[in-house]
């Protein structure tokens, strides 16, 4: 749906942040960023009105354009202009992304905990929510403890799946009786009753509204899974979108106006994101990972050819959860990133002063480092997680295994295989304020290199500067100008990595990558187990690969075998890691400390570290 614009105005509504663009038509073809402003978020208390945030942010902008965008408090659309042809007023489009108030916050139910129910939080997740909890018939707590959560979590919205059309309905009947029993009431308060969109078995449809239409808005779409081949997700995440705007947004302090200001052209923030993945992905035919790390929560997004998948882990982030990524990570997995010794209490103070004052950011090298080995296990947690869910489907049949479809709870169920695979993938696109915002870029790329761990040879970006949920919702009028205006101004090439599938000793040459430049120049590299390798390659350049593994070891054609390629230069350049994969930390404390010293000299990315590892017990090194 494509429409004529000069100006478009697009915000995003954040948990903290309100952070407003402007962009700008230049010439025929061109559109440019032209303005970026921000403001604290004002939903909650003491000001619970969010246009308050979303004048200050439109406020900034104006000075930045030398133009005023309002006037009366109200938007000016179409964009005025003077007798000359320059504009004067107003922009011709406004377009808003939100996750104010902790977003879309769902529960979802299904039959079986690894079908079904797994189908319906593909469904949730793809439409831009944050998961809370997943209730099924199989999974381990008490009918009790089932019944008391999902009262206690107060959901949005409720997304109930289960069965296959025209099979048992006493399963979808007991699930029903659980959610009636928990008699949910809205977050947000007021009167209004919890939505619920059921989309299971049809011929259970009347049983869910009698059941529960006293207490809840039950919507029907089709099923998810009409069959045990099938997974139709498109209709629901339409009706959680649409819900979402009608029931969640409309009844948040303020929101009523900002919806007038949008005309209902307003998307969950992490929905956005997602659509700018996938176009990026579908634009360059190419398999895509994206990785979205917050204050409460991290987003990966995965796009393998007709393939997109989105996760949230609600609870791994870098304020309000990070003492939740200490407790699922563990102490000793944090520590691991750090070159320097610092002690235990000193540890988990830093970190927990962090939930406890969200926006404060790291005063030392020491807070940064720690800052930064959070993230690396936030992210490396929510990759995992986000492997497992982006799967073929389970439960289905295959020919010459079972005589025929049995009950959901008798038949075996086929574990799905992974879409993701680290050694196919040719991008890696990172987001958020601990990636966008870090001080050196070399940085960032170490961080998506170690938590993402890509295999083979695959390029690294970073969105500077908060764009992309912006310029997902604007996809959705004009996918061109997003497109863009993502690769002009908000998407930075941080370099390429070169990183062999292997298990390397310490020394041993796992790879050797023959270099030729755009002159003809040519050079031989050596990947090193153990060590990172720098070769300089600035933004636009190019240098043709051709990198012969080592017996056993795996760059992309298989094992021991040769491939041809293409490095693009960035910020930081072309990067040769013989790490290994998993990355092989030594045992010892110090020679573990030492290494990833080691790695961070390798790149430069923290200057002001020791040269060499100071023994145990001495002053730390990364205090300044």
């Amino acid at each position: 749906m494509e429409q004529e614009f000069r100006s478009v105005l697009a915000i995003d509504v954040g948990s903290t942040t309100t952070k407003a663009i402007v962009i700008e038509r230049r010439g025929e073809q061109e559109y440019r960023l032209a303005a970026r402003a921000e403001s604290p978020t004002t939903v909650e208390a003491p000001l619970e009105d969010v246009m308050i945030g979303v004048r200050q942010a439109v406020g900034r902008v104006e000075k930045l354009l030398g133009r005023p965008l309002m006037a009366n408090g109200s938007l000016v659309t179409p964009e005025q202009r003077g007798a000359a042809g320059k504009a004067v007023s107003g922009v011709d489009l406004f377009v808003c992304t939100s996750s104010a108030g902790g977003g879309l916050q769902m529960s979802v139910a299904g039959l079986v905990k690894s079908m079904t129910a797994e189908s319906a939080e593909r469904a949730a997740l793809g439409a831009g929510a944050i998961v809370m909890d997943v209730i099924s018939l199989d999974d381990a707590r008490l009918v009790m403890e089932r019944i008391r959560r999902l009262r206690e979590l107060r959901p949005d919205m409720i997304l109930f799946a289960g069965g296959t059309d025209d099979g048992n309905v006493s399963h979808v009947a007991a699930i029903s009786e659980y959610i009636a029993a928990s008699r949910p009431r809205p977050r947000l308060g007021g009167n209004y009753r919890v939505p619920l969109v059921y989309a299971g078995n049809h011929r259970a449809r009347e049983y869910v509204r009698d059941v529960l239409g006293d207490q809840m808005d039950v919507y029907v779409v089709p099923n998810i899974r009409p069959t045990l081949e099938e997974e139709i997700l498109e209709p629901a995440r339409q009706e959680i979108h649409r819900l979402f705007l009608e029931h969640v947004m409309a009844r948040a302090p303020g929101y009523e106006n900002l919806v007038k200001w949008a005309k209902n052209i307003i998307e969950p923030t992490p929905m956005a994101v997602g659509k700018m993945m996938k176009l990026m992905a579908e634009a360059h035919q190419a398999n895509i990972i994206g990785v979205d790390i917050g204050g409460a929560t991290t987003d990966v997004f995965s796009a393998y050819g007709d393939k997109f998948h989105r996760t949230v882990s609600a609870n791994l982030g870098m304020s309000y959860s990070t003492a939740n990524v200490f407790a699922e990570a563990t102490l000793g997995n944090v520590e691991r990133w750090l070159p320097v010794e610092i002690d235990e209490n000193e540890l988990r103070n830093l970190n927990a002063n962090k939930m406890i004052r969200p926006t404060t950011l790291p005063g030392t090298l020491e807070e940064l480092l720690i800052e930064h080995a959070v993230a690396r296990e936030a992210i490396r947690l929510s990759f995992e997680h986000h492997k497992t869910l982006a799967v073929g489907l389970k439960g289905v049949q295959h020919v010459g295994t079972f005589d025929k479809l049995k009950d959901a709870f008798n038949q075996k169920t086929m574990s799905g295989q992974s879409f993701v695979d680290t050694l196919t993938v040719n991008a890696v696109i990172g987001s958020g304020g601990v990636l966008s915002h870090a001080p050196r870029r070399s940085q960032a790329m170490l961080l998506l290199m170690d938590s993402i761990q890509p295999e083979g040879v695959t390029g690294l970006f970073v969105d500077s500067v908060f764009m992309m949920p912006h310029l997902g919702v604007l996809a959705e009028i004009d996918p061109k100008v997003a497109l863009q205006v993502f690769e002009s101004d908000c998407l930075v090439p941080l370099g390429t990595c070169v990183a062999p599938r292997c298990r390397p000793r310490p020394g041993q040459t796992v790879a050797t990558v023959d270099l030729v430049s755009a002159d003809g120049a040519k050079r031989r590299e050596t990947v090193v187990g153990g060590e990172l390798r720098i070769i300089p390659l600035a933004t636009g350049e190019r240098l043709g690969l051709a990198i012969t593994p080592a017996r056993g070891v795996d760059v992309g054609a298989g094992p021991g075998r040769r491939i041809e390629t293409q490095a693009v230069g960035g910020e930081v350049g072309l990067v040769l890691d013989g790490r290994g994969r998993p990355i092989v930390f030594p045992v010892q404390a110090r020679a573990r400390r030492a290494a990833v010293l080691k790695w961070i000299k390798a790149l430069d990315a923290y200057p002001g570290l020791p040269e060499t590892v100071l023994p145990d017990g001495e002053a730390k090194g990364g205090r300044r």
